[in-house]
């Protein structure tokens, strides 16, 4: 198992992990016309139910 020879400075810490960023969910508008709700993509939309111009979840 690989072990650290030196202890990682602090600044060197900090700048590692500084890249470490929540992003922002992806969200694409509902098919539905009548909708047009932000959702996740590949997911039902929560609001109508409908997905891929389907009925797939009763709401």
């Amino acid at each position: 198992m690989a072990v650290p020879k030196r202890r990682m400075s602090r600044a060197n810490t900090r700048a590692r992990r500084s890249q470490w960023k929540a992003s922002a969910p992806t969200l694409a508008p509902c098919q539905n016309k009548a909708c047009g709700e932000l959702k996740p993509p590949h997911i039902a939309c929560p609001t109508c139910g409908q997905y891929d111009g389907r009925q797939t979840v009763a709401v």
